[in-house]
């Protein structure tokens, strides 16, 4: 399993949110770039960012989503407000890994596996969750779906695999939801990234153990709750 930090950029910052909520930011560094690269330089091989303005409809960082890519050589995952072929193959030209789409792979399964045909294993959904319901539209939307009825019907895409996060937990480092994840890895046909909750090495030991390909980490890092060093040399390439 691999650890992941994200990179949440709202307004030319790095921010952490707690519970996905915008009002209740708890984080917040003025240069994501060199945020970017701390990361990198501290052994972590992926990061994880997350275009907020875009996703919330608030404008978008593609810059300094550029500036990320040129400063680090690290892995980058990005999402947040993904939601049309342009912008996805302008991502990926430009030197990110893989791409995160939520919103519209939901709404519009059909343009999902087109994007997946386009980029084989480069897509990454976001089945992103609260209560069991799957969100759109930066959290702030609960869709009809429950994503363990969801994720089995993304077999036949050749995806990069799927992030999950449980959205009310995140920012909060109270513990992951072991049941749920368990549900969740019994449920995907692809490689699943966990979000959410994770507050002590022993959480992210615990998913390792449960088969998560990979743990978006937050607020524990920001906060030094977890000892970002002991991580990335247990988890972070």
């Amino acid at each position: 399993m691999i650890a992941v930090p994200a990179v949440d950029l709202r307004g030319g910052r790095c921010v952490q949110l707690v519970g996905g909520r915008p009002e209740d930011e708890r984080v917040s560094l003025p240069d994501p770039p060199a945020v970017a690269q701390r990361w990198w330089e501290m052994g972590f091989g992926s990061l994880h960012v997350v275009d907020l303005d875009a996703a919330l409809g608030e404008g978008e960082s593609r810059a300094t989503i550029r500036e990320v890519a040129r400063r680090s050589p690290a892995e980058l995952q990005v999402g947040g407000g993904v939601r049309t072929t342009a912008a996805a193959d302008e991502l990926l030209q430009e030197g990110v890994t893989r791409i995160v789409v939520g919103t519209r792979a939901i709404d519009d399964p059909e343009w999902l596996g087109g994007l997946a045909e386009r980029h084989p294993g480069r897509v990454v959904v976001a089945a992103d969750v609260r209560d069991g319901k799957v969100l759109t539209r930066g959290w702030t939307e609960a869709s009809h779906l429950e994503v363990e009825r969801y994720l089995p019907g993304l077999e036949a895409l050749p995806l990069a695999g799927v992030l999950c996060t449980d959205v009310g937990r995140e920012g909060r480092m109270a513990g992951v939801n072991v049941p749920e994840v368990r549900r969740v890895l019994a449920a995907s046909p692809h490689r699943v990234w966990i979000s959410g909750g994770v507050g002590s090495m022993e959480d992210l030991r615990a998913l390792a153990k449960l088969g998560a390909h990979g743990v978006v980490l937050g607020m524990a890092l920001y906060t030094d709750v977890l000892d970002a060093a002991a991580v990335a040399k247990e988890f972070g390439r």
